[in-house]
């Protein structure tokens, strides 16, 4: 009788609607269905779903993964060793920058000249002020928290304003995204990815695609940043991550 899609969604650890998806797109179609027309999988499937996930991990876009899996003339040591040359730089970044400064910690005691009346109104009940030792202490040294207290120091209440209305409106769309279904390295996905870039970009610091990743790795692996996206819709950090880290492999 096979598998059905929630006992295999429950194996691997991803969820029924990407499930779904992979079989619209035709990456990952059940072998059969049931009487009633439900999706059942088999071993083969299974497996197929096992290689799909590690290409993912690796942080191949869904087009690619198809083309290593069915194309017969297809190099997978080159895919591979590409994705490889990527990977190793994003880790030395990582370990060169401890994390990178963004959005929350952007907004930490970087030349905040707000009354705490005027912070309530741009921030809510956030308080900015609340990790400002704590960026100081792990990205004081860095170009990027200089670069972005030098730009924020002059921020008025409306630039601020301004700031949070446009994080809140990519972070509207990347949600849209996530509950239409959409995959994270979906056109439409790598796109809002982009504009975040180049939200941060624009507002607070140089920012290559490069460390970009390293944000949206930071992003999981932070709890506060993680209940800060999955407060917008479940699920949203890792939906970012893997949107930023799909527009970075584009931008290759």
């Amino acid at each position: 009788m096979g598998y059905s899609v929630g006992q295999v969604a429950g194996f691997a650890g991803v969820t029924v609607r990407t499930l779904h998806h992979y079989d619209e797109i035709g990456l990952l179609s059940p072998s059969t269905r049931s009487s009633a027309g439900h999706r059942r999988y088999d071993d083969a499937d299974l497996d197929r779903l096992q290689r799909i996930l590690f290409y993912r991990e690796l942080g191949f876009p869904l087009e690619e993964v198809a083309v290593l899996l069915d194309d017969p003339d297809s190099n997978p040591r080159e895919h591979l060793r590409r994705q490889h040359a990527l990977l190793s730089d994003r880790i030395a970044r990582l370990q060169q920058m401890a994390e990178a400064v963004e959005h929350a910690m952007e907004a930490q005691r970087m030349g905040i000249n707000l009354t705490p009346e005027e912070k309530f109104e741009v921030f809510g009940d956030f308080d900015p002020d609340q990790y400002g030792e704590e960026a100081h202490q792990r990205w004081g040294h860095t170009d990027a928290y200089e670069e972005s207290a030098r730009r924020t120091a002059s921020y008025t209440k409306e630039d601020w304003k301004r700031f949070q209305d446009e994080a809140d409106g990519i972070n509207g769309r990347f949600a849209e995204l996530l509950g239409a279904g959409a995959a994270a390295d979906s056109e439409d996905a790598m796109d809002v990815a982009e504009e975040h870039r180049g939200w941060i970009d624009r507002n607070c610091y140089a920012c290559s695609h490069e460390m970009h990743t390293c944000l949206g790795e930071m992003y999981v692996a932070d709890e506060r940043f993680t209940a800060y996206y999955d407060a917008v819709r479940p699920g949203l950090a890792v939906f970012v991550r893997d949107a930023i880290l799909a527009n970075a492999v584009r931008k290759v």
